[in-house]
């Protein structure tokens, strides 16, 4: 697939992004780099190669799912400027 400078300018403007005319040229020959990028990916055999989150096989330390620290409201509401009926009080911004 190749990018001409029409359809550079037009995901420009998908993207809104101000783009002149002088540099459409160069911004569609980078859209074509980054296209030639992703046919290589695709020229990769990955088949059997199983789904990876990250590139060390490791699982995450898990913890019971428990309230250890609640009920500390009124050391919360402490630091609030402005407290009223145990909630943090803000101005009024929408008229």
């Amino acid at each position: 697939m190749s990018i001409d400078t029409s359809t550079a300018a037009r995901v420009a403007k998908l993207a809104r992004i101000k783009v002149e005319e002088d540099a459409l040229p160069a911004l569609a020959a980078e859209f074509n780099t980054i296209l030639g990028f992703i046919e290589q990916l695709n020229e990769v055999d990955v088949d059997g190669v199983e789904p990876m989150t990250s590139v060390t096989p490791q699982r995450l330390t898990r913890r019971e799912d428990v309230v250890t620290d609640g009920d500390q409201q009124a050391k919360v509401l402490a630091n609030a400027p402005d407290a009223r009926e145990g909630f943090f009080a803000v101005p009024k911004v929408v008229e």
